[in-house]
């Protein structure tokens, strides 16, 4: 055990302080995620979708600088993520709306001027909409009309089209049976 250590012990050093620091960004940005959550009044499952991805980037950065604590080339590095990505381009291309709706899901927790309880009208020529904010997903939007049908609105559309607030926190206001 001990020649495995003193043979690794540069790279060892290099894993303890790049988990080290990774885990106080992961740390911060999260405590960044919940400041503005809260001062946003967003609701906090929201906020742990925030959580997910910033896990989802701290692991691909732990990823990338492991593999170079341990040796591996920027030429080697560079061709496994290129390739990777291509896949995962080719992928996606063919699931484009998937990803817009992510993006735009992330967009919507940090300037979405509305919250759940509030009930806006989506101003569409095809189909209009007047709801009440149920739910925010990463994909989509919760929406209860006044009849009480449950739709579901995709994020991407939401920054699309022009949306008006008719009135602020009507669930607590008049209740959830009472749209």
């Amino acid at each position: 055990m001990y020649e495995v250590f003193s043979i690794y012990k540069t790279e060892i050093s290099y894993t303890v302080a790049t988990i080290f620091v990774l885990l106080i960004v992961q740390f911060l940005l999260k405590k960044a995620a919940h400041k503005v959550g809260k001062r946003s009044e967003i609701n906090f499952t929201r906020t742990r979708l925030m959580f997910k991805y910033i896990n989802i980037l701290i692991l691909l950065i732990a990823v990338f600088l492991l593999s170079l604590a341990w040796g591996v080339g920027l030429t080697e590095i560079s061709l496994i993520f290129s390739s990777v990505f291509a896949v995962l381009g080719v992928a996606l291309f063919a699931i484009w709306s998937i990803l817009s709706n992510i993006t735009s899901g992330i967009i919507l927790f940090f300037s979405f001027p509305y919250k759940i309880g509030d009930k806006i009208k989506i101003h569409d020529k095809d189909l209009p909409v007047e709801a009440v904010i149920e739910d925010i997903k990463a994909f989509h939007l919760h929406l209860r009309t006044l009849d009480g049908e449950l739709i579901t609105y995709p994020n991407n559309l939401i920054l699309q089209k022009a949306v008006s607030l008719v009135a602020k926190d009507v669930f607590l206001d008049e209740g959830k049976s009472s749209l």
